[in-house]
């Protein structure tokens, strides 16, 4: 799978939150036909994409150290020698 170049990457929660503003922006400005309803809806599910993305990447990088070490065990063998030779 081809991946995004990272400028592209980073804008992506950014893009997502403008695009759903505007489309709530436009459904409530221009009320009272069917696509004011479709526009509020794809708004909505765009401002929500944004956040889950952008929310994600924090949890992400906040917590990288842990995803890097899984699989590998709590405490190092190595540690435990170095600290019984103490």
């Amino acid at each position: 799978m081809p991946h995004l170049v990272k400028p592209v990457y980073e804008s992506l929660p950014a893009a997502y939150g403008a695009l759903g503003a505007a489309l709530l922006w436009a459904s409530y400005h221009w009320r009272g036909d069917w696509w004011s309803t479709l526009s509020a809806a794809l708004g909505f599910i765009a401002v929500v994409a944004a956040l889950v993305l952008w929310m994600h990447r924090r949890d992400y990088r906040a917590t990288s150290a842990d995803y890097l070490r899984r699989g590998r065990p709590v405490v190092d063998p190595r540690d435990e020698q170095r600290d019984s030779q103490r």
